[in-house]
């Protein structure tokens, strides 16, 4: 018969391994990143996520998409249509004309910014200020002498001597309101001859005596057809590609 111990075997437990604080870490206690002395992951989240939220307005302000957006709304009510083609579409249509008008600017700020950043040859203080020469050029180009000398008295600034003199602070609404003005010329021009078909169809039917059927009953289906004859959309969108040449 076997026997059995009293007590079993005692067996051996190690100790735990001492836990490093965090703070005592010099790995963890922050990364950094270059350009930005003394910054770590959270800060760069930050600026990131701060960054992103102002994409849409400065897509606005510094390209021509907002011209293009009110181009094509000018257009849907010249043609007497309300939701056709809907928002989304114009919005879509605007922002790849855009992105296919601003594609030399952005390739040059990636060759002179955003590339020498990547392999760490400057910082991002000067890939900030080497973005911002393209994007000056590209606005100075359209922007017009007289809402520059408008935000140039405004901000209280000297005349420059040249167009390259010009601060970023007084280019960027001069720009605005260059394209603001744009968008509604050539909208207006678009607008007249359609309005011409509304008074002529109006007329003709007051005169006999059509005054039950609204004119834009009739109108409306007229423009259509003249806008399709014409091959309207390839004739806009050309004539709004030329313009920014």
């Amino acid at each position: 018969m076997p026997i059995i111990p009293a007590h079993p075997p005692a067996r051996s437990v190690r100790a735990p391994a001492p836990v490093t604080p965090l703070a005592a870490n010099p790995v963890n206690n922050g990364i950094q990143i270059q350009g930005l002395p003394g910054s770590n992951v959270p800060w760069s989240i930050v600026i990131l996520l701060t960054a992103l939220t102002i994409v849409p307005s400065l897509l606005v302000c510094i390209t021509p998409f907002a011209r293009l957006l009110i181009v094509f709304h000018f257009l849907r009510q010249a043609l007497g249509l309300q939701t056709t083609p809907s928002n989304q579409t114009l919005i879509g249509l605007s922002l790849i004309l855009t992105f296919f008008l601003m594609q030399p600017v952005a390739r040059e700020i990636y060759d002179s910014a955003i590339s020498p950043l990547q392999t760490g040859r400057i910082s991002a203080m000067d890939a900030l200020q080497r973005s911002e020469v393209p994007l000056h050029i590209f606005m100075a180009h359209y922007a017009r002498e007289k809402d520059v000398e408008l935000f140039l008295r405004l901000a209280g600034e000297n005349r420059p001597r040249s167009i390259d003199d010009i601060s970023m602070r007084v280019l960027v609404p001069a720009y605005i309101l260059s394209e603001l003005k744009a968008g509604f010329q050539i909208g207006t021009v678009l607008f007249l001859p359609f309005l011409i078909v509304d008074m002529v169809v109006a007329s003709i039917t007051t005169s006999v005596g059509m005054l039950q059927l609204p004119p834009v009953v009739i109108s409306t289906p007229i423009k259509l057809l003249l806008f399709l004859m014409v091959d309207g959309w390839h004739l806009l969108i050309g004539s709004l590609m030329m313009s920014f040449r």
